[in-house]
């Protein structure tokens, strides 16, 4: 996604921000807070830098314009004039606050930091970390004192982590910057003041999205759209999942006919599917144009959610691979029951 192998951590800020519902209000730090432990400094770019795994990027974004979103504005006085850093932070505590007005949003300290020596594409700049830790942990602090030991509990961060996390890449200004995303802590309604509110961030129109916005039409599709048109079994439609997720593991390119021909097959089926393409990206406000090189990264996390496994009542879960010919459905004449047959040359 990026490099950290020359990265450096020059300027880090810490303030504390509330629940505005609740009134818990800021704590804002003097100072900037200088590391000059070696140790301390890498725990710290470990515990921001990690969790950074996905190949999705954003950019920030204003319907009214980008001018009007502050997380672009403090952003740019930043890398515009570096003496600006501790006043900016300032900013985003404040900024952070006034969004953190859902009663579920949790309080924690704001990180806001400045990084030297990044490298995207090749190319190498300096960036502009975002961090929030919401979780604390307890743990156990075992200490020697002469020739005995002491056992306290304490509560600290868990530097393997992260909650909340993002990173403003200084390239792309006029797009919005180059972003990248990590909010592993909330998943309900109170998650989007981060994502939504805070940031304001959207989707980059890249590779990437294209990949992860087809295969979720794709999945969509198959799962609910197709079951309400036509009489479609299970086993038809893991086999129809089976063969997507291996259209775009074995092609570099993505063509909407050549899948659609491929996959889908049947007239009718494609129709629908083409269909239902436009419905999708209506719906969604999602770009996904007829033609893109497929990201292989995205098709590895979103492969995951094309689980093509049958489950027949409380009892049983059949997982299909591949081979629809190899299994057939049907209903037992004596008791009523519906059935499943498989074929195979030997157990493994």
């Amino acid at each position: 996604m990026f490099s950290t192998f020359k990265i450096n951590l020059d300027n880090l800020a810490v303030h504390y921000v509330g629940n505005k519902a609740e009134d818990e209000g800021i704590k804002l730090s003097n100072d900037v807070l200088h590391v000059t432990d070696e140790n301390i400094r890498a725990l710290l770019q470990q515990y921001f830098l990690s969790a950074f795994k996905s190949g999705e990027w954003y950019h920030l974004h204003h319907e009214a314009g980008l001018e009007m979103n502050e997380t672009y504005n403090f952003a740019s006085h930043i890398f515009d004039d570096t003496d600006t850093f501790y006043a900016q932070s300032v900013n985003y505590a404040r900024h952070l606050y006034e969004q953190s007005t859902h009663s579920r949003v949790k309080p924690g300290e704001l990180y806001v930091a400045l990084f030297s020596g990044v490298i995207v594409d090749n190319e190498e700049m300096n960036a502009i970390g975002l961090f929030k830790s919401e979780s604390k942990e307890t743990f156990l602090k075992v200490s020697q004192t002469n020739d005995n030991y002491s056992i306290n509990e304490d509560q600290g961060i868990n530097i393997h982590k992260l909650d909340k996390g993002c990173m403003i890449f200084n390239t792309n200004r006029e797009e919005g910057y180059l972003v990248a995303l990590v909010d592993t802590a909330g998943k309900g309604s109170e998650a989007v003041y981060w994502k939504d509110d805070f940031l304001c961030v959207m989707p980059r129109a890249d590779e990437y999205q294209h990949t992860k916005n087809a295969l979720n039409m794709t999945r969509s599709f198959v799962l609910e759209q197709l079951p309400q048109q036509y009489e479609v079994s299970k086993a038809d439609q893991a086999d129809l999942l089976n063969k997507s997720v291996k259209f775009f593991k074995e092609n570099e390119s993505f063509t909407f006919d050549d899948f659609a021909e491929e996959v889908m097959q049947q007239p009718e089926v494609i129709q629908s599917f083409n269909d239902y393409k436009n419905q999708f990206t209506a719906e969604r406000e999602v770009a996904l144009p007829n033609e893109f090189d497929i990201n292989g990264q995205a098709v590895k996390q979103q492969s995951r959610n094309f689980k093509s496994v049958i489950k027949l009542d409380h009892n049983f879960h059949v997982y299909i691979h591949g081979d629809r010919d190899k299994i057939t459905k049907g209903v037992d004449p004596s008791t009523g029951l519906n059935f499943y047959q498989l074929f195979f040359e030997k157990e493994i």
